[in-house]
């Protein structure tokens, strides 16, 4: 842990960095375009600050045909903030991203805002977990109950949550004898490698929005990789709220349940 926080401290001890790490906050952004934000800055400083970011894991590389899209990846920013800050707060306080808010706040009673328009946004997220990709990918599926926090039930009715990792499953929450609410459908499996599904996350009205996890091991660790598209009406805030509320599932939660069993 203490190698992990010395790399990460050294990628944000260089004020470049750090303004890169505020470009890309607002959107993914190619080398080139990086480049030109930095016009007495050379291309191939660029790369190397890039590459200590990435070593970091503040930053996440995607290829998209020729070219490299830089995406932010906040997970470990929320581990430092978790280990020196989070102590002293409530968990609500680590997530800006409450689902059952979420449904409530934007729900048909309150109907279109003007500012919604047809648009995309892409989260890629990734965080390292100490435990196996079987341990990882079986939190994720068969003991999602265990760990995530959000819920759609209303208020005051206790529900539950299970994940089928089969093709056609379904990632539901339950309350009630006959009420309930689908959080994804399972569309491509391969089990404990991938799994990905489409399903809302919250977000109401003409939406689309699919998920994926990947994970790779290596020595012992499991790197989980997430990426989650959206497109339709989708609210100005939604983003943001979405990226951190996976901060929190995935780099608080399903890290300390995988961890600390």
């Amino acid at each position: 842990m203490e190698d992990k926080l010395s790399i990460l401290f050294k990628a944000l001890g260089h004020p470049i960095r750090r303004e890169i790490l505020d470009l890309l906050k607002h959107a993914p952004k190619t080398t080139g375009d990086l480049d030109e934000y930095f016009p007495d800055v050379s291309r191939y400083a660029i790369m190397k600050h890039l590459s200590t970011l990435q070593e970091a894991h503040l930053v996440l590389v995607r290829r998209q045909g020729k070219y490299r899209l830089n995406f932010l990846n906040a997970v470990p920013l929320q581990e430092v903030h978790r280990r020196w800050v989070g102590q002293y707060m409530g968990s609500t306080a680590h997530s800006l991203l409450n689902v059952k808010s979420a449904v409530e706040q934007n729900g048909g009673e309150k109907g279109m805002k003007a500012n919604e328009q047809a648009t995309v946004f892409k989260i890629e997220q990734e965080v390292v977990i100490e435990g196996s990709r079987e341990q990882v990918f079986q939190a994720l599926t068969e003991n999602v109950e265990d760990w995530w926090e959000f819920r759609i039930a209303p208020e005051g009715k206790p529900s539950k949550l299970s994940l089928d990792p089969v093709l056609g499953g379904q990632f539901l929450e339950k309350w009630g004898n006959d009420e309930g609410a689908v959080w994804g459908n399972v569309y491509y499996v391969n089990a404990p490698e991938e799994i990905r599904l489409i399903g809302h996350l919250g977000m109401q009205g003409a939406v689309n929005s699919a998920y994926t996890y990947r994970l790779k091991e290596e020595h012992g660790s499991t790197t989980l990789q997430l990426t989650h598209t959206a497109s339709g009406l989708i609210e100005e805030d939604w983003e943001q709220s979405h990226k951190e509320g996976w901060n929190h599932l995935l780099g608080t939660l399903l890290k300390n349940y995988v961890e600390q069993r």
